[in-house]
């Protein structure tokens, strides 16, 4: 049995004996009902607001700025176009690969790696060993999670009765 993965460590996914294995959680292969691999798009409402935020905070700050007598401090125009490039690179940075595995259960979990090729190279191993039970494998890759874009946590949403991982 593979050992659980720990927070920043990365992930173990393995096929051994018609069981997929993810990190110290085990689904039967045949519990699989699809497997894609594609970019996960930023959520554009949430750096809508948060865009919003930065626009307000930079207001504030050339608003104070010209009340102390600061008028050489930056205008508004200038910490607003910054918030909003800040806001656009993280947008466009953000852009991850992932293999998502969707169970017959309606749960989901979200692995993403640096290269789209090779998250298509595991979802085509995962697949082929669904209809070989003889096939094996073993890989490692980052787990994702959308609360927690700098540490290495599972994403698992949906089903009867999951939670998830709890952090």
């Amino acid at each position: 049995m593979p050992l659980p993965s720990r927070r920043g460590k990365p992930l173990e996914l393995r096929v051994q004996r018609q069981i997929l294995w993810v990190g110290s959680a085990a689904v039967p292969l045949r519990n699989v009902s699809w497997v894609e691999v594609f970019r996960l798009k930023p959520a554009w409402g949430k750096a809508g607001v948060y865009s919003l935020l930065l626009v307000i905070v930079a207001l504030l700050v050339s608003a104070r700025l010209d009340s102390t007598g600061g008028g050489g401090g930056p205008t508004p125009s200038v910490l607003t176009l910054f918030a909003l490039v800040v806001v656009c690179a993280v947008l466009f940075w953000s852009r991850k690969p992932v293999l998502v595995v969707e169970l017959n259960s309606g749960s989901t979990i979200v692995l993403t790696r640096p290269a789209i090729d090779e998250l298509r190279a595991i979802a085509g191993r995962i697949v082929y060993a669904i209809d070989h039970p003889e096939y094996e494998f073993s890989t490692v890759l980052e787990q994702y999670n959308t609360t927690n874009n700098f540490g290495s946590v599972v994403n698992m949403n949906g089903g009867r009765g999951n939670t998830g991982f709890k952090l």
